[in-house]
């Protein structure tokens, strides 16, 4: 958020222990309890750290962190059975694997190298930690494609997995002329979401304007202009540098008259609960599902992004990503609706924040962290209300010449 509301009203900041709303829209979305919401929050804090100390300690042998299904137990994937007990010390779950995640990341960027322009109609590929091999989506009836994508990039059979989905991703910038702004395109006028606000400005996605491109605010005045973007490539990402007169505000707009705060960025791990906010759909949640994803968007492909089961539609590009009150990322694109579900992804802010040397704006009191000990677990209690979100707005192939 950047100082500003789209209705034009203002938002009451909240900043102590997890927002209500937050909870509210957890329950709605996971089905969770205010109190096993907040314990899933803590808890992937509290991995993100253990995480982190065991990839250091477990050197070569580190095969990849996730949390299970119940959102609360960390697995962590290891080639070495003597480390076992170093993993089951830090109150992890030891995975014996073939592969480490150096491997799995090498297969992965086999596949980015390999690929052509006549491999874009596979929707993506990514590492699968839980399963320890690479997945290679594609759509009903492209199986075979997929498979000859990977025999092409070198990779063993065992160690890649094809899936197939309904729909292709795209991205969500919302051309018809978590707080929106415009910018000019060629025939017409482009609505994105503001992602955070940093020192000078704020973080969106890359497709929402190239570099030197101006941005007006809801209410059509000047904001700000497109200082960096890169989309498609190895990331969507961009920062809008704002004028004097746009005040900047640690906080995210729920769209329900509340600013959830910002306390800080640490990296949530796949399983984490996560919400997403964005100016056509409002706030929805859902859960981690993959990371270093590769996505074929009709513009180009895009690597690195996270994928989530959390629904996004036209406009909510750019969005803001949030575990707790910890900044995730920007909304860059997906499949399906609001109404029916779907998947969207998100480019990790960390890579933005570092790649453009900003700093994100915080609230003084961060929730989230790395805590030394793991979290008490939720007991099962009924669950609050949950609010409304806003209205929405709104064959067969040949070789492609692929070298290895």
């Amino acid at each position: 958020m950047a100082g500003t509301s789209p209705s034009g009203t203002g938002v009451t900041p909240q900043s102590d222990g997890v927002a209500p709303k937050l909870l509210a829209a957890m329950k709605r979305d996971l089905g969770l309890s205010a109190e096993e919401a907040t314990a899933r929050i803590n808890r992937a804090a509290w991995a993100s750290g253990v995480a982190t100390q065991l990839r250091v300690t477990s050197g070569d042998a580190y095969a990849g962190s996730w949390l299970g299904a119940d959102g609360t137990t960390l697995n962590i994937g290891i080639t070495d059975e003597s480390l076992a007990g170093a993993v089951r010390a830090a109150g992890a779950q030891p995975k014996l694997v073939e592969r480490s995640v150096a491997e799995l990341d090498s297969a992965k960027k086999a596949l980015d190298g390999t690929a052509t322009k006549a491999d874009s109609d596979l929707p993506g590929w990514y590492v699968d930690v839980a399963a320890n091999k690479v997945v290679v989506k594609a759509l009903a009836g492209d199986t075979d494609h997929a498979k000859e994508l990977a025999e092409d990039a070198g990779l063993p059979t065992s160690a890649v997995k094809v899936v197939t989905v309904k729909e292709a991703p795209r991205t969500l910038a919302d051309v018809v002329g978590a707080q929106p702004y415009f910018i000019d395109l060629d025939g017409g006028q482009a609505r994105c979401s503001i992602g955070f606000a940093v020192e000078g400005g704020f973080v969106t996605a890359g497709h929402c304007g190239a570099a030197g491109t101006e941005t007006t605010d809801f209410e059509g005045l000047d904001q700000g202009v497109v200082a960096a973007s890169v989309f498609p490539g190895d990331a969507d990402m961009g920062f809008v540098q704002t004028g004097a007169n746009v005040g900047l505000q640690p906080f995210v707009d729920d769209f329900k008259n509340n600013a959830l705060p910002v306390g800080g960025s640490t990296e949530a791990p796949v399983g984490a609960a996560v919400c997403r906010s964005g100016s056509t759909t409002g706030l929805f949640c859902g859960t981690i599902l993959a990371k270093n994803e590769t996505v074929n968007y009709p513009e180009g492909a895009v690597t690195g992004l996270t994928r989530t089961d959390v629904c996004a539609e036209g406009g909510d590009s750019g969005g803001s990503w949030f575990s707790g009150d910890q900044a995730q990322g920007v909304t860059s694109g997906g499949s399906g609706d609001c109404t029916v579900g779907g998947e969207t992804f998100f480019q990790p802010v960390t890579e933005i924040l570092e790649t453009n040397d900003l700093t994100l704006l915080t609230t003084t009191a961060g929730a989230g962290g790395g805590a030394s000990t793991p979290p008490v677990e939720a007991s099962t209690a009924p669950p609050a209300e949950a609010t409304t979100p806003p209205a929405d707005n709104g064959g067969h192939h040949h070789r492609r010449g692929h070298h290895r």
